[in-house]
């Protein structure tokens, strides 16, 4: 064995000590969920990743290496909440409500916060129809539109694990509650009427609001469609007057409990 197969060899040893390391490093995980679940901690504590981080800066001050190792151990630290996701949601969340309730915001933040893939209904269908969402009305009509959310929805089954943005008319279908909810819950976000047109108002891809940009219309739509988002909602979440950080946690410390007495009632 020549001398650089030798240096190979032990650089294979290391990897299986970090193979082992980083197995053991996910179990350890698994346990701090578990532990969170039964004693009602808050589940994501961002402030603890800073103090990993600034303890790990201390331990490799005077390391040539301290820049390539924290940037290995960012992809860990991302990975630990890739694991912890995995722990607590086995399915796809899907994010219902009126347009404008904050769904897009609230879809990336979480899939920032847990390491799930993302899914824009909306944009998803647009990529496959090579049209907008203004476009696909004003050619084909509404009813056209609402069978490609179906269709999408009905896809979307054979996914897992998604953090789904629903348009906010995918509710007047009562089959796409079942669809939904075959592997998934359904998170309900709610916002006043006046919120709603803040955040519309310069859009022009709403096309059930073209002409009828005011609080009015938006509120007699709303009342069309309350208890459509009702009926379907397995949790309900208000956004008015709250971050968008208040807001994540409030909705994975619901689901949380949702499943918890769901296991209970089994």
């Amino acid at each position: 064995m020549n001398q650089l197969e030798k240096i190979r060899e032990k650089i294979g040893v290391c990897d299986d000590k970090i193979i082992d390391a980083l197995a053991e490093r996910m179990v350890y995980i698994q346990e701090v969920i578990s532990y969170k679940k039964a004693t009602g901690i808050p589940i994501l504590q961002e402030d603890q990743e800073k103090k990993q981080t600034d303890m790990l800066e201390k331990k490799l001050a005077e390391n040539e290496f301290e820049e390539e190792i924290l940037d290995i151990f960012k992809y860990i630290m991302k990975n630990s909440r890739r694991v912890q996701a995995k722990s607590l949601f086995d399915y796809n969340v899907f994010l219902i409500g009126f347009m404008g309730a904050g769904k897009t915001t609230v879809a990336s933040e979480l899939q920032r916060k847990l390491e799930m893939n993302r899914v824009e209904m909306d944009q998803r269908i647009v990529e496959k129809q090579g049209m907008s969402v203004s476009e696909i009305f004003d050619e084909y009509g509404e009813a056209y539109f609402r069978n490609l959310e179906s269709n999408c929805l009905i896809e979307l089954q054979h996914e897992k694990q998604c953090i789904v943005s629903c348009g906010g008319g995918v509710v007047m279908r009562d089959d796409n509650a079942a669809h939904m909810k075959a592997n998934g819950r359904v998170v309900l976000l709610k916002a006043d009427p006046a919120t709603i047109l803040e955040r519309v108002k310069d859009s022009d891809e709403r096309p059930l609001l073209n002409n009828n940009m005011n609080v009015e219309f938006i509120s007699s739509l709303l009342d069309k469609r309350r208890e459509k988002y009702r009926a379907v909602a397995d949790i309900v979440v208000e956004t008015d007057g709250k971050s968008i950080d208040e807001i994540c946690d409030e909705i994975i410390a619901k689901l949380i409990e949702y499943d918890n007495n769901r296991e209970a009632e089994q």
